[in-house]
């Protein structure tokens, strides 16, 4: 709304700032609840996926076995507790989306990887396509870049994840492409030992950050950003437009703004945005709802008409709104 006249209500956070919400570029959101499985390290995403459907196939059981809606929440709401108020789910479209789901999902097509879709087609001109890529060390990771190239794939409209294992030649390739780079910084470092090369970090590569889901991740898209940050690959600035700005672009997203009128995507923070942790998290209004808010926010809340609940998410306590509006 505009800035003058009267409110419904004033909140006010001392010492606190306010950002738009967060962009999430990488999550499987239905594959949060099974817990970080494997024991790395390993030399590609294919060794590992072997690994654990041999090792852990009783525990993938019982996660498939959940309630498809449910899993999916469950990574909505880890998102939700971190300020993410949009996401790309790396996997297909799923109905949900459309149906009472509490934030936004990012229109993506997805496929596994080159070695999981051996038929891969780029996704239609003008329409993005998130695969994994160069998911491992050595140089069969390497080359998936250099065939991407070769059927067409690698342009514009990829959106990259990982790279972990692409060489100076393939960083090039990269580079002369205009594809972009996901970052998902403790997946690799878990899996396989090491941060994707230096050569991905270019500043004419687009860096996106993501979280991966818990089956790899360490945490949320907050944990991801103080991870990423403490490598040093990358400046300050390059991180918070990671997930804001070069996210918006890259997605087809309107640029978040605090005008009237526009999608009300906010999320208010107690601590510097590279700094913060999801029990910095004060508020976070996913269009226009409010989704998660300090307990003592709640009454306030409450008097505006929205109905909460308390939830704990990764040991963090906050009243939650799953309602429609």
């Amino acid at each position: 709304v505009a800035p003058e006249g009267e409110f419904a209500a004033v909140l006010e956070f001392p010492g606190c700032e306010v950002r738009p919400g967060l962009i999430n570029c990488h999550d499987h959101l239905h594959r949060n609840h099974y817990g970080r499985l494997g024991h790395p390290p390993y030399r590609n995403a294919y060794a590992w996926a072997a690994d654990i459907h041999d090792r852990f196939a009783a525990e993938i059981a019982a996660g498939r076995a959940w309630p498809r809606r449910e899993a999916l929440l469950t990574g909505a709401w880890k998102n939700l507790f971190a300020g993410v108020t949009t996401v790309v789910h790396h996997d297909p479209w799923d109905a949900d989306f459309e149906r009472d789901f509490p934030l936004r999902v990012a229109r993506v097509s997805s496929a596994d990887s080159l070695g999981m879709a051996p038929g891969l087609e780029t996704a239609g001109p003008g329409r993005l396509l998130a695969l994994h890529v160069a998911e491992g060390i050595g140089r069969r990771a390497a080359d998936e870049v250099r065939e991407l190239e070769v059927r067409g794939l690698l342009g514009a409209d990829l959106l990259a994840v990982h790279c972990v294992g692409a060489d100076d030649d393939a960083a090039a390739r990269f580079r002369r492409s205009g594809a972009a780079f996901c970052w998902c910084p403790s997946s690799p470092l878990s899996l396989f030992g090491q941060p994707a090369p230096p050569g991905m970090f270019a500043e004419d590569i687009d860096l996106l950050l993501g979280s991966d889901s818990l089956l790899t991740g360490t945490g949320d898209l907050l944990d991801e950003l103080r991870v990423a940050r403490a490598t040093g690959l990358v400046t300050d600035d390059r991180l918070e437009q990671a997930v804001g700005e070069t996210a918006a672009r890259r997605l087809g997203l309107p640029r978040a703004r605090f005008d009237p009128g526009e999608r009300a995507d906010l999320v208010v923070l107690a601590a510097p945005l590279l700094e913060a942790s999801a029990a910095d998290v004060v508020l976070v209004v996913a269009g226009g709802v409010p989704r998660v808010a300090r307990p003592d926010l709640a009454p306030m809340l409450e008097k505006l008409g929205f109905s909460g609940m308390p939830a704990t998410v990764r040991g963090i306590e906050r009243w939650t709104n799953a309602a429609a509006n």
